[in-house]
């Protein structure tokens, strides 16, 4: 028996590399300081992505301080009760209130892990302003009204594709 594999490469590693590059830049044109910013990747897989985009704002602007936190969004999913969730680590060791926020996840779907966010997020303060930054944007499967401010690509894909951002092989693959 054969079991046929319908993968499509939608970012080489080099495509990627360029990619994160470009989202950072774009992060530094429209926060030129980063004094009253603060990054914040959403875990598990967003922080792969702001990990990357950090250690590149790093090296362009090594004298900024910049404000990083990771969020776990578990308990505020709205799909908590339909399957088996395990927590990661929330690390926000500074207060949002009054700043503006980058969230940074790595595919946005349907929207409800962005809206989970936005709830965790009121946990730590009330944010200026937030942003989000993701690296595939699934256009068309919104379920709710939100839109990225930064995306590294998007795409369109039905229902039955899945988007999987494979770190290890840096690379973003469409099945």
């Amino acid at each position: 028996m054969f079991k046929f594999s319908f993968l499509k490469s939608i970012l080489s590693e080099q495509q990627l590399a360029i990619t994160i590059k470009r989202l950072a830049h774009q992060v530094i044109e429209n926060h030129a300081d980063l004094e009253n910013t603060v990054i914040i990747g959403l875990q598990p897989r967003g922080v792969f992505l702001s990990d990357k985009i950090v250690e590149e704002i790093k090296t362009e602007m090594p004298d900024a301080k910049i404000l990083y936190g990771k969020l776990d969004i578990t308990f505020y999913r709205d799909d908590i009760r339909k399957e088996l969730h395990i927590a990661n680590r929330t690390d926000i060791p500074f207060s949002i209130e009054g700043r503006k926020v980058v969230l940074i996840d790595d595919v946005l779907y349907t929207g409800r892990t962005i809206r989970a966010a936005l709830d965790a997020l009121l946990d730590f303060g009330r944010p200026e302003k937030v942003e989000l930054c993701v690296l595939i944007d699934r256009r068309f499967s919104r379920q709710l009204p939100i839109q990225p401010d930064y995306v590294g690509k998007s795409i369109d894909s039905i229902v039955s594709q899945k988007v999987k951002v494979e770190w290890n092989k840096k690379e973003v693959v469409l099945y």
